[in-house]
C-alpha cells in the first residue's frame, strides 16, 4: 500500500517512519514545511501527486497552554487540517487514520472513559481536537480515529524528556499528583495502528496502555528506573498554575480495541521499561 505520513518531524511520525523500514509498503513522510495540512490547495496537490491509499495524520498542534492564547493556530491544524485531509481522502477513496486526545474529556467521570462517552473539553487545545474529530466524522466514513494519552517516545515534546531535563537542573522535582491518565509508548501506538489497518477496522477507538497513573507516579517510576538519586515530591496542580486547565482523571479504557484485535495492551510501566532499555542501547 501507499502511505502518506503527515507531521514527519514529530515523535509519533518518526516512530512510524522507523517501522516502515522493515515493511514493503511505499511511504512518503512530509513535515509541515513540505505539507501544511491547513492549506487545502497544498493537500489537494499532495494527493494528486502521491495518491496515497492510507494517510497517517501525525500532524498536530499540541502546545496545550499556548493554545489558550492562540486558539486560531491550534484550530487550523487540529480541526481545519483534519477536515482538509478527510475531504481529500474521500475524493481519493483513501483511509484516514487520525489521532485525538484524552483532553476531549473533562475528567469528572471518575471511571475509565469509553468511546461512547460524551466529550466535554475544559481547555482550548481539547476544543480544537474535538472540532477535528467532528469534522472527520462528518466528512468521511473510511476512517480510524484513535484517542491517545500522554504519548511518549523519542523526541522532546513529551513528559519523560522534560523530566530528564529538569533532573539535570535540580535534585528535587515537584510533580503534580492530581492529574491522572495513561502514559502510552509510541511503539505501541504504531503497532496497534498497523494491526487495525490490516484487520480493516473503522471508527473510533481509545488506544492507550493498560493501567493508569498520576503525573507524580509516572515521574517517580521513571526517575527510579533511571537510577536518579534525587527526590520526586507530589504537589497539587495549584502549585503550578497554568493557562490551560487539565482534566483530573482522563484515563480511557482500551477494552474496545483490545477485543477488536484479540490482544492485551501492555501496562504503562512496561512501556517505560522498554523505552529506557532502547535509549540505553544506543
Amino acid at each position: 500500500m501507499r502511505f502518506l505520513v503527515t507531521g514527519a518531524d514529530g515523535q509519533l511520525a518518526s516512530e512510524f517512519i522507523k517501522s516502515f523500514n522493515y515493511s514493503h509498503h511505499h511511504v512518503v513522510a512530509l513535515n509541515r514545511g513540505q505539507l501544511d495540512i491547513s492549506n487545502i490547495d497544498a493537500v489537494s496537490k499532495t494527493f494528486l501527486h502521491y495518491r496515497p491509499d492510507v494517510v497517517l495524520n501525525c500532524a498536530a498542534y499540541n502546545l496545550v497552554d499556548k493554545a489558550e492564547e492562540d486558539f486560531n493556530a491550534a484550530f487550523k491544524t487540529n480541526a481545519i487540517g483534519v477536515k482538509n485531509l478527510a475531504s481529500a481522502c474521500k475524493k481519493n477513496n483513501a483511509l484516514l487514520v487520525h489521532y485525538s486526545t484524552d483532553y476531549v474529556f473533562d475528567g469528572t467521570k471518575e471511571k475509565f472513559y469509553v468511546e461512547d462517552d460524551k466529550p466535554n473539553p475544559i481547555n482550548k487545545y481539547g476544543e480544537s481536537k474535538l472540532s477535528g474529530e467532528r469534522f472527520l466524522t462528518e466528512e468521511i466514513d473510511n476512517f480510524l480515529l484513535f484517542r491517545v494519552s500522554w504519548v511518549f517516545g523519542e523526541g522532546r515534546q513529551n513528559f519523560l524528556h522534560k523530566l530528564s531535563e529538569w533532573a539535570k537542573q535540580s535534585k528535587v522535582l515537584k510533580i503534580v499528583c492530581d492529574q491522572i491518565s495513561i502514559p502510552t509508548y509510541t511503539e505501541d501506538v504504531v503497532k496497534i495502528t498497523m494491526l487495525a489497518i490490516e484487520k480493516g477496522l473503522k471508527g473510533i477507538y481509545h488506544l492507550t496502555s493498560s493501567g493508569y497513573a498520576a503525573r507524580y507516579e509516572v515521574a517517580k517510576y521513571f526517575m527510579e528506573k533511571l537510577g536518579w538519586d534525587g527526590l520526586v515530591l507530589p504537589v497539587s496542580s495549584n502549585y503550578f498554575p497554568t493557562p490551560a486547565r487539565r482534566p483530573c482523571f482522563s484515563a480511557m479504557s482500551n477494552d474496545k480495541i483490545s477485543k477488536a484485535l484479540g490482544i492485551n495492551m501492555p501496562d504503562w510501566k512496561y512501556g517505560i521499561d522498554r523505552f529506557i532499555k532502547k535509549a540505553r542501547g544506543k
